[in-house]
């Protein structure tokens, strides 16, 4: 049992929307025939939900800090007009293009964290004014008119990794990918095991380290047959791209420095993470300037997916973004989550679309179901939170006699002295 619990991990937060996304997978791709696993369906659910997936980080983070950000997709949109109308207009290089929405969005980020940092508006409060400002600029600006973009900004948005070398049947770009991948999962589960050893402890049997690189591998393996073997011209979406760098990139500042532990920290209990020194008005800002800023690059994303920016761009974006956080495993309180879960919990909302509109269901029932799964899984995350042990827990824990197995050692120990 320890053995398996040290596969799995310990709980249903970490792993149950990974199995969520495989059986949904699995019953769409059963239930259309097969239309699920193709090459085109899963470059297509890639290329068409990389903006929401990009929102999704930076949402994460403004839920852990305790906030919310309404304004995220309005954000996007009026980032979206003024970089087509300055290349065009202006006739600035793309890439600087780029750069003026990244810093649109730093100022507009900016702003709200100023107002929520030091004045102490509450975010939702902020963002909801954010939402229909913004939205109304973004109509302004472009006078309701539909702006092109160049090939390059179409290229981030919905470009593919390029072909090179010699013919493989795969595309190398895509296929070198896979096996940098492959070689990561080798070399982390490698770092765990000495990591382990090293201070002290006993590292995992090698049988639980060997299926699990094992598994990750094939799915990885399958995955970069499945992106890179699709018809000439297409590979892995360099949206992908981006929002794999993404994914490493907060993966590691959420988890591995102090500016990621303070926003936990902040989220957990601002009172305690006052008096342990940590700078809640600069965690404030840090988390509502960075979401805009991704908020601008999931519009200069998007504009580039749809070839121009329009006046509806961005609508009800915030909505699939906070939905796949929590979705993801985000408490509704603040201080827990992670952005692999968010981007999960994103893939499972991005699954069930393609799933139900490959099988045909209306746009009205798709919504329905969309709402019954958000509203499952935060009940799933307050049953959780009541003190009732997680369904992991249930099959990898066994009860003692006294009653007290499920309590950790120090609970444990105080329950005995206190008997």
């Amino acid at each position: 049992m320890k053995s398996l619990k040290e596969l799995f991990g310990g709980g249903a937060r970490q792993f149950g929307m990974v199995f969520a996304l495989l059986a949904l997978v699995l019953i769409f791709q059963i239930s259309t025939g097969g239309k699920v696993l193709t090459p085109t369906n899963v470059q297509n659910i890639i290329n068409g939900n990389s903006y929401v997936l990009i929102l999704a980080i930076g949402m994460v983070l403004v839920i852990i800090a305790g906030h919310i950000d309404l304004s995220v997709g309005s954000v996007a949109a009026v980032v979206g007009i003024i970089v087509a109308l300055a290349i065009r207009d202006w006739g600035i290089p793309w890439w600087l293009g780029v750069l003026l929405g990244l810093a649109v969005g730093a100022v507009i980020g900016a702003w709200q964290g100023f107002w929520v940092a030091y004045v102490g508006i509450p975010g939702f409060i902020t963002t909801l004014a954010g939402m229909m400002f913004f939205r109304g600029a973004n109509q302004y600006i472009g006078k309701s008119n539909t702006i092109p973009v160049p090939k390059e900004i179409q290229y981030l948005g919905a470009g593919y990794l390029p072909e090179w070398g010699p013919n493989t049947g795969l595309n190398n770009s895509t296929l070198v990918l896979g096996i940098a991948a492959i070689a990561a999962v080798v070399w982390v589960e490698t770092r765990r095991r000495r990591s382990a050893v090293r201070l002290g402890a006993e590292p995992a049997p090698v049988w639980v380290s060997a299926v699990r690189v094992v598994a990750l591998g094939a799915v990885i393996a399958y995955l970069t047959f499945l992106f890179g073997g699709g018809r000439v011209g297409t590979s892995f979406p360099f949206s992908g791209v981006i929002l794999a760098a993404l994914v490493l990139i907060y993966g590691f500042l959420s988890t591995r420095t102090v500016t990621g532990r303070h926003v936990y920290a902040v989220g957990g209990n601002k009172v305690a993470a006052s008096l342990s020194g940590v700078n809640i008005r600069r965690t404030n800002f840090f988390v509502m300037m960075n979401m805009s800023v991704l908020a601008a690059l999931a519009g200069i994303v998007f504009i580039g997916r749809s070839t121009a920016s329009g006046p509806f761009d961005g609508t009800n974006w915030e909505l699939d973004a906070i939905a796949a956080v929590f979705i993801g495993g985000a408490a509704v309180s603040g201080g827990v989550g992670t952005v692999a879960g968010s981007v999960i919990g994103g893939l499972v909302m991005a699954v069930l679309n393609n799933g139900l509109q490959l099988m045909g269901v209306g746009s009205d029932l798709t919504q329905m179901i969309k709402g019954l799964v958000l509203l499952a899984a935060v009940a799933f995350d307050v049953y959780n939170k009541g003190g009732r042990t997680s369904i992991f827990s249930r099959l990898f824990k066994s009860r003692g006699g006294d009653g007290t197995a499920n309590l950790t050692p120090a609970v444990a120990g105080t329950t005995s002295m206190q008997g």
